[in-house]
């Protein structure tokens, strides 16, 4: 969208994320003027999807899940041809595959839930117990629960240190990018509540369909792509370009390192990043729609995106996703493609590495204790949004945007 020639108006929100998008549609639908800068090419922050090969990648591992109440107030679901995934995951512990479903929804595949297939008569007591508990209780509640590490959260609950190792670390790691569980336990409680009450799924047109709907419910003239901001003034932004432009107020609504950058005395959380490797299989290596969570901890998870959302390949072959914790390093495709081999149980060597994705700062770091709502206000005229400053989540970058357009609003 082209923005207009005026240099004024009340509002500026720097970043086109969901938190960005949240932010200026709540304050364009009070009747403000908005101006939404973003620094790169489209609309999304880290929710991209680009085109390689004929296939859709999105950039790093995405899941949509729809049991957020913004994703609900926000998105139409049924405009996004949403795909889902097998309910629950398979596991590979030592060679051994263990299917980890919800008995509620696919009541057939239970058979590795049964006392001493999986876990013990006691854990999976224990796993019944904590599941209806979050499952079942209002998120007020859980948010206002004791807080304290993940892993200490799981002990309190009655859940072993074996099954905490062989099933919560590596599932939750690929949640949290997160594999030493210090992640706050309040959070831990209202994702595991999310799992259990939606679905996770993929839109057909890849991740970016997701800000690319909300953006379309943009006027004319509010959005200007490839404008990046140099620095915050007293009176609005100047542009890396030398533009000037004014507002009464300013929101930054970028990721977390971006805000500290134009807001230096922003305390702003750690963050975690990850790698996704693309690859291309002439034949499908798992013939199902479900994730495969590496329980050596090597990978992540991996999963075949085309069985997911056929839309995602153009030429008939399998795109496989695979995701290692941390940065990209010299060797680290092929030996991801070596553990492929043992995971999927055949021979990788055809397969075509499409691409490989990292995500700096993919999530922020939410060690106990973390605050799940802070305010945005910083002072007269300044304000800050983004999911760092709420969960690591799309609920919480939708949230938080939400919460500096009330907070704008407020102060004018």
């Amino acid at each position: 969208m082209a923005s207009t020639g005026k240099t004024h108006s009340d509002v500026i929100v720097v970043g086109a994320g969901l938190s960005g998008l949240a932010c200026t549609l709540g304050l364009l639908r009070a009747g403000l003027s908005v101006r939404l800068l973003e620094a790169s090419d489209a609309v999304g922050g880290r929710m991209r999807t680009d085109t390689v090969a004929g296939f859709r990648l999105d950039r790093g591992f995405q899941v949509f899940n729809t049991s957020y109440p913004q994703v609900k107030r926000r998105l139409d679901l049924r405009a996004l041809r949403l795909r889902p995934f097998t309910p629950g995951m398979l596991l590979d512990t030592g060679g051994r595959r263990v299917r980890i479903g919800d008995p509620t929804r696919r009541p057939h595949p239970v058979a590795d839930l049964l006392p001493g297939r999986f876990a013990s008569t006691r854990d999976l007591a224990a796993l019944a117990v904590l599941s209806a508990r979050d499952l079942l209780a209002p998120p007020s509640l859980l948010r206002r629960g004791p807080e304290t590490t993940t892993r200490a959260a799981l002990a309190a609950a009655g859940v072993s240190p074996d099954l905490v190792e062989v099933f919560f670390r590596p599932f939750l790691a690929g949640v949290f990018l997160d594999d030493s569980l210090e992640t706050s336990s309040r959070f831990f409680h209202l994702v595991w509540r999310s799992m259990l009450r939606g679905s996770l799924c993929l839109p057909a047109a890849g991740i970016r369909a997701v800000p690319d709907q909300l953006a379309a419910a943009l006027p004319g003239g509010t959005l200007r792509l490839d404008a990046p901001v140099q620095r915050l003034e007293d009176t609005g932004v100047l542009l890396g370009d030398g533009t000037a432009l004014t507002a009464d107020a300013v929101v930054v609504a970028t990721g977390a390192s971006a805000a500290g950058a134009l807001l230096p005395d922003l305390e702003t959380p750690a963050g975690r990043s990850v790698t996704t490797h693309y690859h291309a299989a002439v034949h499908s290596p798992l013939a199902e729609p479900t994730l495969l969570v590496d329980g050596t901890g090597m990978l992540l998870h991996t999963a075949v995106l085309t069985e997911v959302a056929p839309t995602y390949g153009s030429d008939g072959r399998a795109l496989v996703s695979s995701s290692v914790l941390g940065a990209d390093t010299p060797g680290q495709e092929t030996a991801v493609r070596s553990r492929l081999a043992e995971l999927y149980r055949t021979d990788t060597g055809d397969w075509e590495h499409i691409a490989s994705r990292t995500v700096t700062d993919a999530l922020p770091a939410m060690g106990a204790p973390h605050p799940l709502i802070r305010t945005s206000r910083l002072g007269p005229g300044r304000f800050v949004c983004g999911d760092h400053r709420a969960t690591g989540s799309v609920q919480g970058a939708l949230a938080s945007g939400s919460r500096a357009a009330r907070e704008v609003l407020a102060e004018r």
